[in-house]
């Protein structure tokens, strides 16, 4: 591929909601710019961005892909994103290195959540985009009522480029409303043909708000509309790409990618209309001493490259995405990692075309490249010069919300888990692990059941084998009366024996206080050197209670007598007599088990929260407030018991249909009712049992 000037590029991403048809819209631009020589189809397994075998083996884009491609004289780097739920922070790191947005919808029924999301995180960065209304070949496609379910929901910035020539069965191309052109045919093979007699009418009046649209990006654009009452062709043209460039207007286009229709008339567009990587600005980062600093998106700049993706690729290892934001990037150099702060030494670049890589010596300011086979680097990082580092800006990972606890398959399994997690961490942000200090389970933590699903198929592709096991939930017991108990430890087996007695009082605490051990032996019923004696038994016993087997908390315990054996008396045995004494004392002195609460902060759309409220009602929550959260959304606060909230990222997709958004932040405790409780004892018992047989 040969070298392309900054004005010449073009990075666009596409985006929307699962199965609308970006990646059949990508095969079909890649297909026309003779960038592949077949269409695959995503049905088919055989698409150019979709080929990982999860993807293929499941029919959905999982990572986000790039493909570039030529057209004229300009170059596409396409990024094919993921549309399903689970894959949101593909979405966000796409987002942060093209100039522009396409978002994908289908031309059946109104725009879908992912499309919204999508959306959303492009108005959040004030980025340019445009739609593309796919599949209007298929049964029941309506574009025009696309177009005003779209200009309802985001005003008179949605501005139609095209119109189609038919729908359904129909449809056999569009008609390009900046040159007043009719074009028909299947990719490269499209031709120009007259606007039909029926349209000419309806395409005057949309050619009509297109030149309005076209006359608000551009001061003297609109000076010029006013004075002569229309624009020429190249003005509308200009005035599109001003729009676009300050989110003022929103192109639609519209075509078919499994007919490969439209997908050339998108290419001209982008070509003529999207904005070039100089023209979004500065690259925006910060200095080693946290100093902000800008870097022109120009090959005399420092050097500095933003790695938004980094996975395992079968053939050359680990292959490590980057966007060249400022200078030039060569082969056989030496760079610096301003976030791991180590030096990487590039080996050969390559211009990566799904699972296909091109070498090349050099990368220049504003183009998408890789490199395999680095040491220290990650998702988010930054190669920079070493001598005039940056860390460049990323967006921040989004919060995992759904967890699973694993365990390995054998002990080989389990050795090779850590570096294992550690992997897969490292290729996506929003992806984390832990170890639970309470439970002992390793949790891994993603987006969704499919998200983690994937994960575990790479943990087992880094050669860790993992079964997911119930989810413990980390309960506590406590005490709510006082109580008195003697424990008196006494063994007899031939030669010296073992003798320890000690009275204790079992008193409650203010929830949180923990644990505290008072001495009020008078009189030498204990002597001094069992006290401590005493008091590790109790604290060695304290993790494991009488009820479920979880740690006893928020107690006082007071060894105030007891009585001893010159000879058989040992601090073994004041041991014995303390754990005796406390399981005594706890069983008189209303043990209880305390259950984790968490503050759940739900968004969902307004019409929505009823059914949220309902919900965590039902789950035994409260309902602290709302408050408005933009967007025609709001925040519900509440608290809930953390085992109620377990599935809790299904089951609020389920009820907001993709919508709705949470996080949870832990809380307190809270004492579980009585009719749970036995629940939670019997299945500890249980455990016992089968563990004993």
């Amino acid at each position: 591929m040969k070298k392309y000037g900054i004005e010449s590029i073009r990075n666009v991403g596409l985006f929307g909601h699962q199965g609308s048809g970006k990646s059949s819209l990508a095969e079909a631009m890649l297909f026309t710019a003779g960038a592949i020589d077949r269409l695959g189809h995503t049905d088919e397994g055989n698409s150019t961005t979709d080929f990982d075998p999860e993807e293929v083996k499941r029919r959905i884009s999982i990572n986000l892909a790039v493909a570039p491609c030529e057209w004229g004289a300009n170059k596409i780097n396409v990024i094919d994103c993921p549309g399903y739920l689970d894959f949101r922070g593909e979405v966000q790191m796409a987002m942060r290195v093209v100039e522009a947005a396409i978002l994908v919808t289908p031309a059946q029924g109104d725009v879908e959540v992912g499309f919204e999301i999508a959306w959303e995180i492009a108005d959040a960065v004030d980025h340019p985009r445009a739609i593309f209304v796919n599949k209007l070949d298929r049964e029941n496609a309506n574009y025009y009522a696309v177009l005003e379910n779209l200009r309802s929901r985001y005003g008179n910035c949605i501005a139609p480029v095209q119109i189609p020539l038919g729908e359904g069965e129909d449809f056999s191309g569009v008609v390009d409303l900046i040159h007043m052109r009719a074009y028909t045919g299947q990719g490269r093979a499209f031709h120009e043909v007259l606007i039909p007699e029926e349209l000419v009418s309806v395409a005057q009046e949309y050619r009509e708000k297109l030149i309005e649209s076209a006359a608000e990006g551009s001061d003297d654009l609109m000076e010029r509309f006013f004075a002569d009452g229309t624009l020429t062709d190249e003005d509308v043209v200009r005035g599109l790409h001003e729009g676009i460039d300050r989110g003022r207007v929103v192109p639609v286009m519209c075509g078919s990618a499994m007919q490969n229709m439209g997908a050339a008339t998108l290419m001209n567009l982008i070509s003529e209309a999207f904005p070039n990587p100089a023209e979004m600005g500065p690259a925006v980062g910060v200095s080693p001493e946290g100093i902000e600093i800008e870097r022109k998106v120009d090959d005399s700049e420092p050097m500095s490259a933003l790695v938004f993706k980094s996975m395992a690729d079968p053939f050359v290892g680990q292959l490590t995405y980057f966007k060249v934001m400022s200078g030039t990037l060569k082969s056989d150099t030496h760079v610096w990692n301003s976030v791991s702060k180590r030096d990487e030494r590039i080996g050969q670049l390559y211009y990566v075309k799904g699972k296909f890589q091109e070498a090349t010596t050099e990368v220049h300011s504003g183009d998408i490249a890789a490199v395999a086979k680095l040491a220290a680097t990650h998702t988010g990082d930054t190669l920079c010069d070493a001598q005039k580092q940056i860390v460049l800006s990323v967006p921040e990972a989004p919060q995992p919300v759904f967890e699973v606890a694993i365990i390995a398959k054998s002990k080989v399994d389990e050795d090779k888990m850590g570096p294992a997690l550690q992997r897969v961490g490292s290729e996506d942000p929003s992806f984390t692990h832990r170890r639970d200090p309470v439970t002992f389970q390793t949790v891994i933590c993603g987006m969704g059941d499919t998200h983690i699903s994937i994960a575990m198929e790479k943990l087992r592709k880094f050669g860790a084998h993992v079964d997911v096991t119930p989810m413990k939930v980390p309960y506590k017991e406590t005490i709510k009366s006082k109580a008195e108990a003697q424990g008196k430890h006494k063994k007899q087996s031939g030669g010296r024996g073992q003798y320890g007695d000690c009275w204790l009082r079992i008193e409650p605490l203010s929830p949180g206080e923990g644990f505290k051990f008072i001495d009020a032996i008078v009189g030498g019923s204990v002597p001094r050197q069992y006290i401590p004696a005493v008091e590790k038994g109790i604290c060695e016993a304290l993790p494991h209670g009488t009820l479920s087997g979880n740690p006893i908390v928020d107690i006082k315990c007071t060894v105030y007598d007891g009585s001893y054996h010159d000879v058989d008396s040992s601090e073994a045995a004041f041991k014995m007599a303390a754990v005796l004494a406390l399981h005594t004392g706890i069983a008189k002195a209303d043990p209880v088990i305390l259950e984790p609460m968490v503050k759940a902060m739900i968004t969902v759309p307004e019409s929505m929260m009823g059914d949220i409220m309902s919900d965590i009602s039902s789950k035994r929550g409260r309902i602290v407030g709302t408050e408005p959260a933009g967007h025609k959304k709001v925040c519900v606060n509440a608290m809930a018991p953390m085992s109620e909230m377990l599935r809790y990222a299904i089951e609020l997709r389920s009820i907001s249909h993709g919508r709705g958004s949470f996080s949870l932040e832990p809380s307190h405790y809270e004492e579980v009712p009585a009719h749970l409780s036995q629940g939670i004892i019997a299945e500890h018992q249980n455990h016992r049992s089968e563990v004993h047989h």
